[in-house]
């Protein structure tokens, strides 16, 4: 791979320097350095440098982006969702190769280098969604790093043959286990939780667990999480998406949990939707939770809503939590960079010397004013290589 120079560029706001990459890799920066002979040079112009936005939570399997419009006409209750879409799935053949590499694609091209994501199995569709997920994952293995989590959408214990489909998804190359409201969708936390926490312990793989539980209901499951999650050592390899149970319980309640979860090391993810209560992002980072953002699903049959767009995605979560100050919003960027990398385990992220050259240049004075006004991304690179301008991908990407 040829070096990279880029003149003239201001990490995250700071005095503007040249950035040097070599082998995929930062290797410099610096004022005035000089182009190795072998360097393709690019003009900042003074633009801001962000690193590679991170998506920790999203569903590239279930996406609908770019197909015909869905009418939604589902049920209010979770379980009308779940059972509507796998109905869905399976009369109309929804192809998740084809549909995650759409959507992969346009993260990709709005700056997302890394990005997690949860792939449905069940009894019905079998391992055909992860399989066509893992197939997207290796045509992307160059440009963008992407987490397949495999998931019980339907629940692990009321569709018999769920759990050993887990463990086969884990064998063909799924990186996470995923679980689901062990109370409300299972019926038996204890006996969800012991089968969920036996397969992640054989195959040694982390979890991150959906909890949309409220109140009571999710503060229990959440303390049976935690339980599980210091017997079995399984510190800092838990996830937490949603908790939505955190954003309802009293204060006292909630910083024990919160604290246990610090101690722990077990991260919290949040799509920080308008229409539940969601946990309380400042009081999360003062017990010191790494608190990262994700958009959830993206327009398929449980929402029409949803954009690739992880500077979107900061300043839904500045909107969510009334983040004003700039530093507040630097806080909501956070969530889809440095807390992004740093919860779902992405290595050598950052704008310093030695970690892997994803970037993004925007046109914006400060990081504020990026997540407020969400700029074209002027150029992007990945893992060293220039894989979009102007919000376009480039032609040899665009074709994987």
């Amino acid at each position: 791979m040829p070096s990279l120079l880029i003149r003239n560029v201001r990490p995250l706001g700071a005095s503007p320097v040249d950035l040097l990459v070599r082998d995929g890799c930062i290797a410099e920066t610096g004022a005035a350095l000089s182009a190795p002979a072998d360097a393709t040079v690019e003009e900042g112009a003074g633009a801001l440098l962000l690193p590679g936005l991170v998506e920790g939570h999203t569903h590239l399997d279930k996406t609908l982006w770019g197909m015909n419009w869905y009418r939604n006409e589902v049920g209010v209750n979770l379980v009308d969702k779940i059972e509507n879409e796998r109905a869905f799935r399976h009369a109309s053949g929804h192809d998740a190769a084809a549909q995650s590499l759409v959507l992969a694609k346009a993260f990709l091209a709005l700056g997302t280098t890394r990005l997690r994501t949860h792939v449905d199995v069940d009894t019905q569709a079998g391992l055909r969604h992860l399989e066509g997920t893992l197939r997207t994952r290796q045509a992307l293995r160059d440009v963008q790093q992407i987490q397949v989590v495999a998931f019980p959408q339907s629940g692990l214990l009321g569709r018999p043959g769920t759990a050993e489909l887990l463990e086969q998804a884990l064998a063909q190359g799924a990186d996470l286990l995923g679980g689901l409201d062990p109370c409300a969708i299972d019926g038996d936390p204890v006996r969800s939780l012991d089968v969920l926490f036996g397969i992640a312990d054989r195959h040694q793989r982390p979890l991150d667990i959906h909890l949309h539980e409220p109140g009571a209901m999710g503060a229990f499951s959440l303390d049976l999480i935690l339980q599980r999650t210091e017997a079995l050592g399984m510190q800092g390899r838990v996830a937490i998406s949603h908790g939505f149970c955190l954003g309802d319980v009293g204060e006292r309640e909630r910083d024990a949990l919160l604290a246990r979860m610090a101690r722990l090391g077990v991260v919290l993810i949040t799509s920080a939707p308008p229409s539940r209560s969601v946990p309380p992002l400042m009081a999360c980072r003062k017990a010191g939770v790494t608190v990262l953002g994700g958009n959830d699903g993206i327009r398929d049959t449980w929402s029409p809503y949803g954009n690739p767009d992880m500077l979107e995605r900061a300043m839904l979560i500045g909107m969510r939590y009334n983040l004003r100050r700039d530093d507040e919003i630097d806080v909501a960027l956070h969530t889809v960079t440095h807390a992004g990398a740093r919860g779902c385990g992405f290595e050598a992220y950052g704008l310093e010397a030695g970690c892997r050259a994803d970037l993004v240049l925007v046109d914006a004075q400060t990081p504020a004013q990026a997540v407020v006004s969400r700029p074209v991304r002027k150029l992007v690179v990945a893992g060293g290589r220039v894989v979009g301008r102007n919000g376009v991908l480039q032609a040899d990407v665009a074709s994987l």
